[in-house]
């Protein structure tokens, strides 16, 4: 979690939470619910804070593999779990953020 955005954390919890809520519901049905979550990954969305070098520059330390992530990575990572190659994967998180996560462990 980031101490200065509570309530963006707070959402994020609860929506892992609702992830593996919904996959022991829909489960049996045969429906599969799991979350994605993405780190820097370059988008219109972090356009402006991207635009600040020293913030760029930040954004690029923090993940060991040394760079954003791309939009195409997400979607790859979406199409994987939508595809049959996961069909024994569900309620869970993967997490597609160049190991920024990790160093936190």
């Amino acid at each position: 979690g980031n101490p200065f955005i509570p309530a963006y954390c707070a959402s994020k919890a609860g929506l892992l939470g609702l992830t593996r809520s919904m996959a022991g519901q829909l489960g049996p049905l045969g429906i599969r619910v799991n979350a994605v979550c993405p780190g820097f990954i370059e988008t219109p969305m972090l356009a402006d804070a991207l635009a600040v070098e020293e913030v760029k520059t930040a954004f690029v330390a923090a993940a060991p593999l040394g760079r954003l992530g791309q939009p195409e990575e997400i979607g790859a990572t979406v199409a994987f779990l939508m595809s049959h190659k996961a069909s024994f994967i569900t309620g869970t998180q993967i997490v597609v953020d160049g190991g920024v996560t990790s160093r936190h462990a």
